[in-house]
Formats: C-alpha cells, sequence, structure tokens
C-alpha cells in the first residue's frame, strides 16, 4: 500500500518511529541516565525479537536507547483509543487485545519478522506490580519468533525511573527457538531473564 507521498505505510512507520526516537532518545538520557549492557547483543539486521521483563509504561524506550533499529512494539490495544493514539500507530506499534488470543497482531508480528524486523515484546503480558521479580511467562514471544524465524534477545530492567535510580538495561546473548518446543523456548527466556535480573 503506497501513500499520496509514495511511501509504503511500512516506510512511514519506519519514518514516524525515526523521528519519535529522535526526541525521546536524548531527553531520556538527560533524564534517567541509565546504564545500558550488552546492545551489542542485538542483532544489526534480520528477524529479532527482543524479549524481556516490565515494570514501567516508559521500558520500551530503554531498549530504543541500545539500538538504532527500528522496534514495532507490540502495547496493548487501550493505548490505540486514547489522545496518544496517532503516536502510537506512527511509530509502528503493533495493538494487541489482551482479552484472548489476538490472532490478527500475531500475524502482523510475523509479518515484520519474515520481512527481517524487529518485534518488543514483554512476555510477562502486562507491567509487573508484584513483589516478586518475575511474572510467568506467556508463550507468545518464543511462539512469534519460531513462526517468524526470528532469534530472541533476552534483556532484563532493574533500579527506578528517576533521578540517581540507578536504571539499567542487560541485554543477553541472542538464541534460536527455532529447534526448541514453544514451551522450552520460552523456559529458556524466563531463566535468561531471571539470571540477567540478578547481575
Amino acid at each position: 500500500m503506497q501513500s499520496e507521498r509514495g511511501l509504503s505505510v511500512a516506510e512511514n512507520k519506519a519514518a514516524g518511529f525515526r523521528v519519535i526516537t529522535s526526541v525521546i532518545k536524548p531527553a531520556f538520557k538527560i533524564h534517567f541516565s541509565p546504564t545500558i549492557i550488552g546492545s551489542e547483543n542485538i542483532p544489526k539486521d534480520g528477524a529479532v525479537v527482543i524479549a524481556g521483563n516490565h515494570k514501567n509504561i516508559r521500558d520500551q524506550f530503554l531498549v530504543f536507547l541500545a539500538t538504532d533499529r527500528v522496534i514495532n512494539y507490540m502495547a496493548k490495544r487501550e493505548y490505540f483509543d486514547g489522545a496518544l493514539a496517532p503516536l502510537f500507530k506512527w511509530a509502528g506499534c503493533i495493538p494487541v487485545n489482551r482479552d484472548g488470543f489476538d490472532a490478527v497482531a500475531v500475524r502482523s508480528a510475523i509479518k515484520i519478522l519474515k520481512k527481517g524486523g524487529a518485534v518488543g515484546i514483554f512476555p510477562e503480558g502486562t507491567r509487573n506490580r508484584a513483589d516478586k521479580s518475575l511474572l510467568a511467562f506467556k508463550p507468545g514471544a518464543a511462539a512469534i519468533a519460531k513462526r517468524g524465524g526470528a532469534l530472541i534477545v533476552p534483556f532484563a530492567i532493574s533500579g527506578e525511573y528517576r533521578k540517581n535510580g540507578s536504571l539499567k538495561i542487560l541485554f543477553g546473548e541472542p538464541f534460536s527457538p527455532e529447534s526448541m518446543s514453544v514451551e522450552e523456548a520460552t523456559d529458556k527466556l524466563y531463566s535468561v531473564v531471571s539470571d540477567l535480573l540478578k547481575n
């Protein structure tokens, strides 16, 4: 599909992502001074699912800081119904209905991966407001990566979103779920993220 200016929808979303992150990235660095470790583990090209723990609505911005790649984040559909809806759409986010299995969202993510793109997923499925460090992981991240022929790059976020909050994101080594079952890949992802949180 082509826009009025001759750009495809995908190209428009990529352009929107870059405009938005060009503003957010420097402001985020100044305000929170996060530590980023292991960003070299994010492949510079090719299909990849970037997945980790979810503690704050700002978590995806930490991932954005670590790479120049366009990352299509899966986000709850409610974000697409409010005043910020155009922002989420322009940035190429994928709306997800969390009331049940969202086949449309899954197909959208797999299509991006099959074109060599990057998809961001929080496998806990929601922000973790519990006392424990990690909620159980849903199988979506592993299933989408497997069907999309993608590597999985785990990450762990620790610290607080405030000045001098020791905010940190640590990326683990990528792994392929190709030879694993979805359950095995989900278990491995959970185990790696859990270990990263201890560092």
